[in-house]
């Protein structure tokens, strides 16, 4: 029963389809989850935000004055590098808030990540639970003898097996960790979360060239006087070349994500095979004691001394017995 048991929880589980998503978000968010990535990222966050600043502290005033506008016209002139600026700090905090919890769980996708790969642990339940269904069978049948004890014996070691797989993959310390990673990524592995944030490449993009191409010429200043607004219109290209691929990747492994999650929590997993484990080796030890005690009561010699006495009595009562039948 703990053998089919355990062969049977992938299929409950659903873990055939879905462990192998799980591999695969793995592998696609590998050139992201460092450290030096992350800290790039920031940094682009930290230029976009200075040139935000400086268009609109430098820029607008200047440029509103020269072409003869109000605030109000202005903004309505230039409406994208306006909408750059009125949505940068939501901007800056969604995306900060992805690399926050990009970065406090380095530690934890690195432990999963130095799992066995992912399509392969179906199979690390399928596999020990037919070979213990299928020794505990062979004893069930035979009982006795030495190919019963044989096939006890094996189901002691699967279970000791099961026992220690957790420990030898770590999985009591990598395990939780990739609970814990779950749980963060949950708020911001979502269809209109990421939506949203591909959304923010537009107005960042169309707020550069309007910078660029509108708001910096219409103001009229030296060259000297927009360094953070001509170092973003540089940059630009490959901060979209970089950033948005990045959240190009989350949005395409938000079904890999939802089967993931759809799993038991990976806590648990290592109970899974600690719990079935020890109760191979207990119930084996158990039969396999009890297959000794019978065997011994089997083969127990009689005691001599006994068989004669019982045989005097027997000879004694036969006598009385003819006795008493003659006097009859």
């Amino acid at each position: 029963m703990l053998g089919l048991g355990l062969a049977a929880a992938p299929a409950i589980f659903q873990m055939f389809d879905r462990a192998p998503k799980g591999g695969d978000m793995i592998d696609a968010f590998e050139p992201y989850m460092t450290q030096a990535r992350i800290a790039e990222f920031r940094g682009f966050l930290r230029e976009m935000g200075a040139a935000s600043d400086e268009a609109q502290r430098v820029v607008d005033p200047a440029a509103a004055k020269n072409l003869g506008l109000t605030p109000a016209q202005y903004a309505q002139r230039a409406q994208y590098l306006h909408a750059f600026e009125q949505k940068f700090p939501g901007i800056d905090r969604d995306m900060s808030d992805m690399l926050d919890r990009m970065q406090r769980n380095l530690a934890n996708y690195r432990g999963v990540a130095a799992l066995p790969p992912f399509p392969l642990f179906p199979w690390f339940f399928v596999i020990p639970g037919l070979l213990l269904a299928g020794s505990a069978a062979v004893a069930l049948v035979a009982r006795r003898g030495r190919s019963g004890r044989a096939a006890v014996i094996v189901v002691i070691v699967i279970g000791a097996g099961l026992i220690a797989a957790p420990a030898v993959f770590q999985m009591f310390t990598r395990a939780p960790g990739g609970a814990q990673m779950i749980d963060d990524f949950r708020p911001i592995m979502t269809h209109e979360k990421l939506t949203t944030v591909q959304g923010y490449f537009l107005t960042l993009g169309n707020g550069e060239a309007e910078a660029r191409n509108v708001a910096i010429p219409a103001a009229s200043l030296p060259a000297a006087a927009t360094p953070a607004l001509d170092r973003f219109s540089k940059d630009w290209p490959r901060i979209n070349r970089e950033m948005a691929p990045f959240v190009g990747v989350m949005a395409d492994n938000i079904v890999n994500f939802e089967a993931v999650d759809a799993l038991p929590p990976f806590w648990l997993f290592p109970w899974f095979f600690v719990i079935p484990g020890l109760l191979a080796v207990v119930l084996g030890a158990l039969a396999l004691r009890r297959s000794r005690s019978n065997g011994r009561d089997a083969h127990e010699p009689s005691d001599p001394g006994t068989e004669q006495d019982s045989t005097e009595q027997d000879t004694r009562q036969v006598t009385r017995t003819n006795t008493s039948v003659e006097a009859s």
